[in-house]
Protein backbone atom coordinates (compact mmCIF):
# COMPACT_ATOMS: atom_id res chain seq x y z
CA UNK A 1 0.00 0.00 0.00
CA UNK A 2 0.93 3.40 -0.42
CA UNK A 3 0.29 6.83 1.73
CA UNK A 4 -0.79 9.91 0.95
CA UNK A 5 1.78 11.91 3.98
CA UNK A 6 0.49 15.09 4.59
CA UNK A 7 3.62 16.86 6.95
CA UNK A 8 1.25 19.87 8.52
CA UNK A 9 2.63 22.93 9.07
CA UNK A 10 4.91 21.94 12.45
CA UNK A 11 7.02 19.12 10.42
CA UNK A 12 7.69 21.66 7.91
CA UNK A 13 9.27 24.29 10.58
CA UNK A 14 9.62 23.41 14.60
CA UNK A 15 9.39 19.54 13.98
CA UNK A 16 11.69 18.55 10.98
CA UNK A 17 13.61 16.37 12.48
CA UNK A 18 10.17 14.43 13.02
CA UNK A 19 9.33 14.62 9.59
CA UNK A 20 12.99 13.80 8.52
CA UNK A 21 12.65 10.50 10.64
CA UNK A 22 9.25 9.92 9.18
CA UNK A 23 10.96 9.78 5.87
CA UNK A 24 13.57 8.10 6.36
CA UNK A 25 11.90 5.36 8.62
CA UNK A 26 9.03 4.47 6.28
CA UNK A 27 11.75 4.37 3.19
CA UNK A 28 13.88 2.32 5.46
CA UNK A 29 10.67 -0.17 6.13
CA UNK A 30 9.27 -0.25 2.47
CA UNK A 31 6.48 1.42 3.70
CA UNK A 32 5.60 3.59 0.43
CA UNK A 33 4.10 7.28 0.53
CA UNK A 34 4.30 10.39 -1.07
CA UNK A 35 3.80 13.81 0.10
CA UNK A 36 0.04 15.08 -0.82
CA UNK A 37 0.19 17.42 -3.69
CA UNK A 38 -0.59 21.11 -3.01
CA UNK A 39 -1.31 20.26 0.73
CA UNK A 40 -2.28 23.67 2.93
CA UNK A 41 -3.10 23.70 6.50
CA UNK A 42 -5.89 21.89 8.51
CA UNK A 43 -6.74 24.43 10.28
CA UNK A 44 -5.00 23.55 13.60
CA UNK A 45 -6.30 24.35 16.62
CA UNK A 46 -7.06 28.14 15.31
CA UNK A 47 -9.61 27.59 12.39
CA UNK A 48 -12.77 26.59 15.02
CA UNK A 49 -12.06 29.94 16.91
CA UNK A 50 -13.03 31.64 13.56
CA UNK A 51 -15.24 29.52 12.10
CA UNK A 52 -16.61 25.91 12.31
CA UNK A 53 -16.70 25.61 8.22
CA UNK A 54 -13.65 27.28 7.70
CA UNK A 55 -12.43 23.99 10.45
CA UNK A 56 -13.94 21.49 8.71
CA UNK A 57 -13.36 23.03 4.76
CA UNK A 58 -9.39 23.09 5.46
CA UNK A 59 -8.87 19.90 6.17
CA UNK A 60 -12.19 18.55 3.62
CA UNK A 61 -9.66 20.34 0.76
CA UNK A 62 -6.58 18.29 2.20
CA UNK A 63 -8.92 15.05 1.99
CA UNK A 64 -9.96 16.13 -1.55
CA UNK A 65 -6.54 15.96 -2.90
CA UNK A 66 -6.12 12.51 -1.15
CA UNK A 67 -9.00 11.14 -2.79
CA UNK A 68 -7.57 12.74 -6.10
CA UNK A 69 -4.50 10.51 -5.65
CA UNK A 70 -6.18 7.35 -4.17
CA UNK A 71 -4.43 7.25 -1.04
CA UNK A 72 -4.96 6.68 2.58
CA UNK A 73 -3.53 9.88 4.27
CA UNK A 74 -1.11 9.12 6.85
CA UNK A 75 -0.89 12.23 9.33
CA UNK A 76 2.47 12.48 12.17
CA UNK A 77 0.63 15.14 13.86
CA UNK A 78 -1.93 14.18 16.32
CA UNK A 79 -3.90 17.54 15.69
CA UNK A 80 -3.64 17.33 11.58
CA UNK A 81 -4.82 13.83 12.50
CA UNK A 82 -7.45 14.85 14.60
CA UNK A 83 -8.70 17.36 12.18
CA UNK A 84 -8.24 15.57 8.65
CA UNK A 85 -10.02 12.07 10.73
CA UNK A 86 -13.47 14.25 11.98
CA UNK A 87 -13.93 15.91 8.73
CA UNK A 88 -14.10 12.75 6.66
CA UNK A 89 -16.52 11.36 9.32
CA UNK A 90 -18.50 14.86 9.31
CA UNK A 91 -18.98 14.19 5.53
CA UNK A 92 -19.83 10.60 5.72
CA UNK A 93 -22.27 11.42 8.73
CA UNK A 94 -24.81 12.90 6.02
CA UNK A 95 -25.38 14.44 2.37
CA UNK A 96 -25.80 17.55 4.00
CA UNK A 97 -22.67 17.75 5.37
CA UNK A 98 -21.32 16.51 1.88
CA UNK A 99 -23.07 19.15 0.42
CA UNK A 100 -21.96 21.79 2.46
CA UNK A 101 -18.46 21.39 2.54
CA UNK A 102 -18.35 20.81 -1.52
CA UNK A 103 -20.28 24.47 -1.63
CA UNK A 104 -17.47 26.10 0.25
CA UNK A 105 -14.40 24.09 -1.97
CA UNK A 106 -16.56 25.58 -5.00
CA UNK A 107 -14.03 27.25 -7.01
CA UNK A 108 -11.15 25.05 -5.78
CA UNK A 109 -12.07 22.26 -8.89
CA UNK A 110 -12.21 19.96 -5.75
CA UNK A 111 -15.02 17.69 -4.28
CA UNK A 112 -14.45 15.42 -1.20
CA UNK A 113 -16.45 12.05 -0.82
CA UNK A 114 -14.76 11.25 2.11
CA UNK A 115 -13.64 8.19 1.05
CA UNK A 116 -9.60 7.51 1.72
CA UNK A 117 -9.25 6.98 5.66
CA UNK A 118 -6.93 9.06 7.56
CA UNK A 119 -3.97 7.50 9.44
CA UNK A 120 -1.62 7.92 12.32
CA UNK A 121 1.97 6.52 11.65
CA UNK A 122 1.54 4.52 14.78
CA UNK A 123 -2.08 2.60 13.29
CA UNK A 124 0.20 1.82 9.89
CA UNK A 125 3.63 0.58 11.65
CA UNK A 126 1.65 -1.42 14.20
CA UNK A 127 -1.74 -2.64 11.95
CA UNK A 128 -0.54 -2.63 8.09
CA UNK A 129 3.37 -3.64 8.77
CA UNK A 130 3.16 -5.33 11.80
CA UNK A 131 5.10 -5.76 15.13
CA UNK A 132 6.51 -8.78 13.95
CA UNK A 133 8.14 -7.53 10.65
CA UNK A 134 9.15 -4.52 12.42
CA UNK A 135 11.21 -6.79 14.72
CA UNK A 136 13.08 -8.32 11.69
CA UNK A 137 14.17 -5.12 10.23
CA UNK A 138 15.70 -4.45 13.75
CA UNK A 139 19.44 -4.25 12.75
CA UNK A 140 20.77 -2.29 15.92
CA UNK A 141 18.30 -3.60 19.45
CA UNK A 142 18.36 -1.11 21.39
CA UNK A 143 19.31 -3.80 24.38
CA UNK A 144 19.56 -2.18 27.73
CA UNK A 145 17.71 1.47 26.86
CA UNK A 146 15.19 2.11 29.66
CA UNK A 147 12.08 4.60 28.31
CA UNK A 148 8.76 5.88 28.85
CA UNK A 149 5.71 6.10 26.01
CA UNK A 150 4.39 9.37 26.17
CA UNK A 151 0.99 9.66 24.25
CA UNK A 152 -0.52 13.27 25.40
CA UNK A 153 -3.66 13.94 25.01
CA UNK A 154 -4.94 13.34 21.28
CA UNK A 155 -3.35 10.32 19.44
CA UNK A 156 -5.98 8.06 20.79
CA UNK A 157 -8.47 10.12 21.73
CA UNK A 158 -9.94 11.95 18.84
CA UNK A 159 -13.64 12.72 18.05
CA UNK A 160 -15.34 10.08 16.28
CA UNK A 161 -16.09 6.50 16.27
CA UNK A 162 -13.22 4.83 14.88
CA UNK A 163 -9.49 4.62 17.32
CA UNK A 164 -6.79 2.11 16.59
CA UNK A 165 -5.76 1.79 20.20
CA UNK A 166 -7.15 1.72 23.51
CA UNK A 167 -8.05 5.04 24.56
CA UNK A 168 -7.17 5.11 28.58
CA UNK A 169 -4.05 2.65 28.15
CA UNK A 170 -3.05 2.91 24.69
CA UNK A 171 0.38 0.17 24.10
CA UNK A 172 0.94 0.76 19.98
CA UNK A 173 4.24 2.41 21.23
CA UNK A 174 4.98 0.19 23.98
CA UNK A 175 4.87 -2.73 21.70
CA UNK A 176 7.07 -0.90 19.09
CA UNK A 177 9.79 0.20 21.42
CA UNK A 178 9.34 -3.66 22.69
CA UNK A 179 10.34 -4.78 19.17
CA UNK A 180 13.32 -2.68 18.86
CA UNK A 181 14.73 -4.59 22.26
CA UNK A 182 14.50 -1.73 24.60
CA UNK A 183 12.55 -1.69 27.99
CA UNK A 184 9.67 -0.05 28.28
CA UNK A 185 8.75 1.19 32.31
CA UNK A 186 5.34 1.80 33.96
CA UNK A 187 4.44 5.58 33.60
CA UNK A 188 0.95 6.43 34.41
CA UNK A 189 1.32 9.86 32.70
CA UNK A 190 1.77 8.60 29.71
CA UNK A 191 -1.96 10.01 28.33
CA UNK A 192 -2.06 13.20 30.54
CA UNK A 193 -1.65 16.34 29.17
CA UNK A 194 1.97 18.49 28.70
CA UNK A 195 0.42 21.60 28.85
CA UNK A 196 1.60 22.36 25.15
CA UNK A 197 -2.36 23.84 24.31
CA UNK A 198 -1.59 26.57 26.54
CA UNK A 199 1.91 27.38 26.30
CA UNK A 200 1.64 30.71 25.20
CA UNK A 201 -1.60 31.66 27.01
CA UNK A 202 -0.80 30.11 30.44
CA UNK A 203 3.11 29.23 30.15
CA UNK A 204 3.09 28.44 34.07
CA UNK A 205 -0.15 25.70 33.79
CA UNK A 206 2.28 24.62 30.44
CA UNK A 207 5.77 24.38 33.07
CA UNK A 208 3.75 22.45 35.72
CA UNK A 209 2.38 19.31 33.48
CA UNK A 210 5.68 19.22 31.73
CA UNK A 211 7.60 19.41 34.60
CA UNK A 212 5.42 16.31 36.45
CA UNK A 213 5.39 13.88 33.15
CA UNK A 214 9.24 14.93 32.88
CA UNK A 215 9.72 14.24 36.47
CA UNK A 216 8.27 10.85 37.03
CA UNK A 217 9.67 9.79 33.94
CA UNK A 218 12.99 10.64 35.83
CA UNK A 219 12.17 8.68 39.15
CA UNK A 220 11.17 5.84 36.92
CA UNK A 221 14.39 5.52 35.81
CA UNK A 222 13.64 6.77 32.26
CA UNK A 223 16.94 7.63 29.84
CA UNK A 224 14.57 8.76 27.47
CA UNK A 225 10.83 9.76 26.86
CA UNK A 226 9.55 8.95 23.79
CA UNK A 227 6.80 11.02 21.42
CA UNK A 228 4.81 11.09 18.01
CA UNK A 229 3.30 14.53 18.43
CA UNK A 230 5.19 17.98 18.00
CA UNK A 231 3.38 20.12 20.73
CA UNK A 232 4.31 17.72 23.01
CA UNK A 233 7.93 17.53 22.02
CA UNK A 234 8.45 21.32 22.30
CA UNK A 235 6.62 21.07 25.57
CA UNK A 236 8.91 18.58 26.71
CA UNK A 237 12.02 18.76 25.04
CA UNK A 238 12.72 22.83 24.14
CA UNK A 239 10.90 23.80 27.35
CA UNK A 240 12.55 21.23 29.40
CA UNK A 241 15.67 24.40 30.06
CA UNK A 242 12.87 26.75 31.12
CA UNK A 243 11.35 24.13 33.36
CA UNK A 244 14.41 23.38 34.94
CA UNK A 245 15.05 26.46 35.17
CA UNK A 246 11.55 27.56 36.79
CA UNK A 247 11.57 24.68 38.99
CA UNK A 248 15.56 24.59 40.35
CA UNK A 249 16.14 21.36 39.17
CA UNK A 250 18.43 19.20 37.17
CA UNK A 251 16.34 16.96 34.92
CA UNK A 252 18.55 16.61 31.29
CA UNK A 253 16.25 14.00 29.94
CA UNK A 254 15.86 13.45 26.21
CA UNK A 255 12.62 13.49 24.62
CA UNK A 256 13.06 11.31 20.71
CA UNK A 257 10.09 11.08 18.36
CA UNK A 258 9.62 7.49 17.84
CA UNK A 259 10.73 7.38 14.70
CA UNK A 260 13.66 8.57 15.88
CA UNK A 261 13.85 5.44 18.23
CA UNK A 262 12.92 3.58 15.72
CA UNK A 263 15.51 4.77 12.71
CA UNK A 264 18.21 4.22 15.74
CA UNK A 265 17.15 0.23 15.46
CA UNK A 266 17.21 -0.16 11.81
CA UNK A 267 20.80 1.10 11.77
CA UNK A 268 20.08 4.83 10.16
CA UNK A 269 22.34 7.73 10.30
CA UNK A 270 21.32 9.39 13.46
CA UNK A 271 21.40 13.09 12.45
CA UNK A 272 21.68 13.11 8.60
CA UNK A 273 18.36 10.41 8.19
CA UNK A 274 17.03 10.86 11.80
CA UNK A 275 17.81 15.07 12.88
CA UNK A 276 18.63 13.77 16.45
CA UNK A 277 20.95 16.88 16.59
CA UNK A 278 18.55 19.26 16.16
CA UNK A 279 16.81 17.74 19.63
CA UNK A 280 17.25 20.59 22.42
CA UNK A 281 18.37 17.73 25.32
CA UNK A 282 20.95 16.31 23.92
CA UNK A 283 20.82 12.56 22.75
CA UNK A 284 24.43 12.13 22.53
CA UNK A 285 24.63 9.39 24.50
CA UNK A 286 21.62 7.31 23.27
CA UNK A 287 23.41 7.97 20.18
CA UNK A 288 27.06 7.04 21.05
CA UNK A 289 25.89 3.68 22.62
CA UNK A 290 23.36 2.80 19.83
CA UNK A 291 24.46 4.15 16.83
CA UNK A 292 27.00 1.71 15.15
CA UNK A 293 27.24 4.43 12.24
CA UNK A 294 28.40 7.36 14.69
CA UNK A 295 30.94 4.75 16.36
CA UNK A 296 32.61 4.06 13.11
CA UNK A 297 32.20 7.75 11.97
CA UNK A 298 34.28 8.68 14.98
CA UNK A 299 37.23 5.75 14.04
CA UNK A 300 37.89 7.16 10.80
Amino acid sequence: MSYAYYPGCSLEATAREYDLSFRSVFTALGLEFEELEDWSCCGASAAHATSKLLSLALPARDLARAEAQGKEVVAPCPACYQNLKQTREYVLESEENRAKLNKALEGTGLEVKGEVKVRHPLDVLVNDLGIEALAEKVAEPLEGLRVVPYYGCYITRPPGKESFDDVENPTSMDKIIQALGATVLPFTRKTRCCGGPVMVSNEAAMHKLSYEIIKEAKEAGAQAIIVACPLCHMSLDAKQPEIEKHYGEELGIPVLYITQLIGLALGLEPYAELGLDKNIVSTEKIVQKYSKKMVKAKAE
